[in-house]
């Protein structure tokens, strides 16, 4: 939690989130995920939660999941229980193989598999529901959504609406008291 509140939590900022909600708490995680120690110790407390789900991917929604992802599919390697990453686009690519989803090959199927969506900061839920449409698309399992940290603003409400478990491995009052 030390790395998180050093570097990627603010206070007294005016933001706009990615929800349109303006804020004087912001968390960027990036700095955090992009650190070696943060990066490391990160994916160890999220592929600590991700075993208990016994997926078969794991991944999340362009940016923010991106070096998440990455982070804990090398660790599962390291720890001889690899699980394989992907990368869900906001949107469909207009050039190229016009992808949405990336880390299969061309003979990998999602169906039927349990993919473990991964989010750096979890506010309403609209993002991780983005990632779980893409995976759904293409005959994906999404049934938790692991966040580093749920900012405790209806996500958690939201996403079992749609049948869908936030798991964080903190939240905003955490940090803010």
């Amino acid at each position: 939690m030390d790395i998180i509140r050093e570097r990627s939590y603010a206070f007294g900022v005016s933001v706009t989130l990615a929800s349109g909600k303006e804020s004087s708490t912001y968390f960027n995680m990036k700095p955090t995920l992009l650190h070696p120690e943060g990066a490391f110790l990160v994916a160890a407390l999220l592929l600590d939660e991700i075993a208990k789900l016994d997926a078969d991917y794991v991944g999340g929604l362009e940016l923010g999941a991106v070096p998440i992802a990455a982070a804990v599919t090398a660790r599962s390697f390291a720890l001889g229980h690899p699980i394989p990453a992907l990368i869900m686009r906001k949107k469909v690519k207009d050039h190229g193989t016009k992808q949405r989803l990336e880390g299969l090959t061309a003979e990998e199927s999602l169906d039927g598999k349990r993919i473990a969506v991964v989010e750096d900061v979890t506010t309403s839920g609209r993002s991780a529901l983005i990632a779980v449409e893409a995976v759904r698309e293409l005959g994906g399992i999404v049934d938790t959504i692991v966040t580093v940290l749920d900012r405790e603003e209806g996500a958690s409400e939201a996403l079992a609406k749609q049948g869908i478990t936030l798991v964080s491995l903190f939240k905003a009052s955490d940090f803010t008291g």
